[in-house]
């Protein structure tokens, strides 16, 4: 799952691709850039906050998603002999050892 603060960079990032090609357009069409820039903030302002939570939402949704096969084993700093043994166990189940 993203963190919020990844989200929100994704949102921005594929933002400002919209924004230069509606920009584009809106001028094309209006030839007056204040008409253009009002467009461009409305618009976008309100699909960032789209994207965001459309992301977040998604993340929610487990269909489609492949789950490790080792992801419901806790990480530490430094395994345990136990969780080694867990690990080789799966391993050795999904015929990798």
């Amino acid at each position: 799952m993203d963190t919020k603060k990844r989200a929100w960079v994704k949102s921005i990032v594929w933002r400002i691709i919209g924004i230069v090609l509606l920009g584009a357009i809106a001028y094309f069409v209006t030839g007056n850039w204040e008409e253009t820039n009002i467009i461009m903030i409305v618009f976008h302002g309100i699909r960032v906050i789209m994207y965001f939570y459309h992301e977040r939402a998604w993340e929610r949704i487990s269909w489609g998603k492949i789950e490790h096969p080792l992801s419901d084993i806790g990480v530490t700093k430094k395994f345990t002999n136990e969780e080694i043994k867990e690990i080789e166990e799966k391993l050795r189940k999904m015929g990798h050892m």
